[in-house]
């Protein structure tokens, strides 16, 4: 029995030597046996590397339809030529490596991409640029894929006909880590994308989104920069978020958004530094969500929080030189407020505890006037607005009465 067991071992291990003894380089170029991209591609088996050198490759509609290495020196430009799709990717474990891709095709119908990944499992795409393609990276109904510092810029000019940098959909455990986006329609799209990790991007002056996610749950964000983009960041229809550590900065315009949060629930935003927004946190229908330890510096709106959305802890975070640090639409508020820092707190502390001896009220009456009117706006700085928010705290009766902190802190909190 110990024979027959050793025996089957070593040939086993015999069969997976063979397999890797097997595998050979190929090469592309002009001065190669193979002259274009397409002929390395199908001249390859499983296990091969498929080194290209530099220069310009006229090709599209290429596929890499086994498990293979494709590897550029150089940085060699494949230009789609605006035909279509520039490479296709339908094979587990192929790794895609250091090319320029330019020029996919542009369409209403056809979603056109420089680099699509089809029902695959385990692969990479890394170290390539990408310009002026529809969309950049693709992502389809693929898991444990890995998408990592890639350099992704396009020139979109409408929402209509442009496409998103790194568009996933219906896909599972992705790494997306360490890439630069810019130009494109979204800078990330996630939709049914779940267990996934985007983690060191940045994502700046896009058309609309630096990241836009829909009923993706249970994905983590971490240390990404979202900046300049036309309408922020969007997390829509959704639960089980985590968010940490991002910055969001520079997002201004009439419904621009350092992140708007639609329909969110039982996730986690904590650690992020929002600057310069019209509106750094917008809440519609957000429940159940905690915010702790994020910093909100220089914006109009710090948090704009909908009748609709309950059971919001909101805690140990600073509020700094913002316009407004709280607007609501509605009377009763069922979120809670404790331990903050408001750079407009005038109150007290007579125990020298760092916590005030009374409630900070963060909305105030003129922000609760523009909510309802905003034209109001054009009063902004004027001793009419000093004379109402003045009144609201002698004579209490129109902001909502339990918006508020009864723990604010004196001094900033240490993030």
């Amino acid at each position: 029995m110990k024979i027959l067991i050793v025996y089957i071992t070593l040939l086993l291990s015999g069969l997976f030597y063979a397999g890797i003894v097997s595998a050979k380089n190929i090469y592309v170029g002009k001065q190669r046996a193979y002259k274009t991209i397409k002929a390395g591609l199908q001249a390859a088996v499983r296990g091969d590397t498929v080194f290209v050198d530099k220069g310009i490759y006229q090709e599209s509609g290429l596929e890499i339809d086994k498990s293979i290495y494709v590897k550029g020196n150089g940085y060699p430009v494949i230009d789609g030529q605006k035909k279509g799709t520039v490479i296709t990717i339908h094979a587990d474990g192929a790794v895609l490596d250091g090319f320029k891709i330019i020029n996919s095709g542009n369409s209403e119908q056809t979603d056109y991409a420089g680099v699509l990944i089809v029902d695959s499992y385990n692969v990479i795409v890394k170290n390539n640029q990408l310009v002026d393609n529809q969309f950049s990276i693709y992502s389809q109904h693929s898991r444990n894929c890995r998408i990592l510092d890639n350099v992704i810029h396009s020139n979109a000019q409408d929402e209509v006909l442009s496409g998103n940098g790194i568009h996933c959909w219906r896909s599972d455990s992705l790494l997306i880590i360490g890439n630069n986006i810019s130009g494109q329609r979204d800078g990330i799209y996630f939709e049914f994308v779940t267990n996934s990790l985007v983690w060191r991007n940045i994502s700046h002056n896009n058309l609309r989104y630096g990241i836009h996610f829909m009923f993706s749950h249970h994905d983590t964000y971490i240390s990404n920069v979202f900046e300049k983009n036309g309408s922020g960041v969007a997390v829509m229809f959704t639960h089980h978020v985590q968010m940490y550590n991002n910055f969001f900065l520079d997002n201004w315009g009439g419904a621009a958004y350092g992140i708007l949060l639609k329909e969110i629930t039982d996730s986690y935003i904590s650690g992020n530094h929002f600057s310069h927004n019209t509106t750094a946190i917008e809440m519609e229908g957000c429940n159940r969500t905690k915010f702790f330890k994020n910093s909100f510096i220089d914006n109009g709106y710090a948090m704009r929080v909908s009748a609709s959305s309950m059971d919001n802890e909101v805690y140990e975070n600073n509020f700094i030189k913002n316009t407004f640090d709280v607007a609501t639409n509605g009377t009763l508020v069922l979120n809670k407020f404790y331990r903050n820092y408001w750079d407009k707190y005038d109150g007290y502390d007579l125990n020298r505890d760092g916590i005030g001896d009374i409630p900070y009220r963060p909305v105030s009456l003129y922000s609760t006037i523009v909510e309802s009117n905003p034209s109001a706006l054009m009063l902004f700085r004027s001793i009419i607005v000093s004379l109402l928010d003045k009144t609201e705290k002698l004579i209490p009766g129109i902001t909502p009465e339990n918006l508020k902190d009864d723990q604010p802190c004196i001094k900033p909190i240490k993030l």
